[in-house]
C-alpha cells in the first residue's frame, strides 16, 4: 500500500516486521523525539550510505589493483606525481 507522505510528497510504504526488543529501545533512546517511520527512514539511509560506501571502496582497490601506483599511463605515474607533491 503506497501512502503520499505529508512532508516530503513521496511515496511511502507500510511496513511490518519483527526486531530485537532490546535494539529498539537502544534506538529509541539514542533518538528520542523521531517517530519509528523516521527512525527506520534514518536507519535505511545509514545502511545503503554504507553499501555505497563500501562498493566505492572496492572501485579503488580495482582500480589500483588494475592501474598500479608505479605503472605509468597518459599522465605519467602516481607514484611520481605524489612524491613530487609531498612536501
Amino acid at each position: 500500500m503506497l501512502q503520499t507522505c505529508h512532508n516530503h510528497g513521496m511515496a511511502r510504504t507500510r511496513i511490518s516486521t519483527t526486531v530485537d526488543q532490546e535494539l529498539l529501545a537502544n534506538a529509541r533512546r539514542a533518538h528520542s523525539g523521531t517517530t519509528d517511520a523516521e527512525l527506520v527512514d534514518s536507519a535505511l539511509q545509514a545502511l545503503l550510505r554504507l553499501y555505497r560506501s563500501a562498493e566505492t571502496d572496492e572501485a579503488y582497490k580495482v582500480g589500483y589493483r588494475d592501474l598500479p601506483m608505479d605503472e605509468p599511463d597518459e599522465w605519467g605515474d602516481l607514484e611520481s606525481f605524489r612524491n613530487a607533491a609531498a612536501p
